[in-house]
């Protein structure tokens, strides 16, 4: 968390400073909607840790901010125009992918716990990718570039 919401914090400030606010706002609602999702789910499945007999481990919290903050900067990067930042997202997943991996090999949670996580998240991003298309759509009809 220390590095990934600093990273994203970073790629909202350049997308609103580049004139997508919307898309930016939808990156961080989707951020937004980690915790909500997380906590009850760790309350509920109340599973415990590889190294303490304490509970909540179950997703990974730490897996599930990794993947949408750096996948979310990578969208964020990708804005329209998409030239030449197609390295973006490759390196959002080798870094949401050393997270998890670190956090296993740490033993501050089992491999299900962050896969549980990337499950998850693979679905809040699917929606974010979709709300992103629908306002890069609003915006090219709105300046009358639609389908061209």
């Amino acid at each position: 968390m220390p590095v990934a919401l600093p990273v994203l914090a970073v790629a909202v400030a350049y997308a609103v400073w580049r004139g997508h606010r919307a898309r930016a706002a939808a990156v961080v609602v989707a951020m937004g909607a980690v915790p909500l999702l997380v906590m009850p789910l760790k309350l509920w499945i109340d599973r415990t840790g590889p190294l303490t007999a304490e509970s909540g481990y179950y997703p990974s919290g730490h897996t599930a901010t990794a993947m949408v903050a750096y996948c979310g900067a990578a969208l964020l990067l990708l804005s329209p125009p998409r030239t030449g930042r197609g390295w973006a997202m490759p390196v959002a997943v080798v870094l949401t992918a050393a997270t998890s991996i670190g956090l296993v090999l740490r033993g501050y949670h089992w491999p299900l716990d962050v896969l549980g996580s990337w499950l998850l998240c693979g679905m809040v991003l699917a929606l974010l990718v979709t709300a992103l298309r629908w306002i890069d759509n609003r915006r090219a009809v709105g300046s009358g570039t639609a389908g061209r």
